[in-house]
């Protein structure tokens, strides 16, 4: 059996194995992207305005993301919890980039950037649900991580 064909056989198996539904979990990705964006403004906002208060309110978001990623990320192990927050930053990031890359007419790289947001938030999953390291095997067999996310994720199952 093939690297691929055993790393679709354990999400098969995953599937069987606990009914995942990651439509709502995928939310609450989107959710923490965006929480995370938000402590980003408030400090940029602190910093530009000289005014204190926003501090404060980068704090009281930054717990709210702290509540939300560990419902994401209940089991973590070594650097996997920051590693997921960066890895849902760094996705959102890039879907602005494309989103202006795409606004000013630039399509083609407005889908390189979309596919690069696209393996982080693959890899954020893998991670997440543990199937794989975050190491990339750039090998010709190995399985992609956009694969699993193509295989367990799907927004409109409801």
């Amino acid at each position: 059996m093939t690297t691929f064909e055993t790393f679709l056989a354990r999400i098969e198996k995953l599937h069987e194995k606990s009914g995942i539904d990651l439509s709502s979990a995928e939310d609450l990705a989107f959710a923490v992207m965006n929480v995370v964006s938000l402590e980003e403004h408030f400090v940029m906002t602190a910093l530009k305005t000289g005014r204190d208060e926003y501090f404060d309110t980068a704090s009281e978001v930054r717990e709210t993301r702290k509540k939300l990623l560990a419902e994401l990320m209940p089991e973590h192990q070594g650097e996997t919890w920051c590693a997921s927050k960066h890895l849902l930053a760094a996705t959102m990031r890039l879907i602005e980039v494309g989103m202006k890359y795409r606004s000013d007419g630039d399509a083609l790289r407005a889908k390189e950037k979309f596919e690069q947001a696209y393996r982080l938030f693959a890899i954020f999953w893998a991670l997440k649900l543990k199937l794989v390291g975050v190491k990339a095997n750039t090998s010709p067999q190995a399985s992609r991580v956009e694969d699993l996310l193509n295989q367990l994720a799907n927004c409109c199952d409801e």
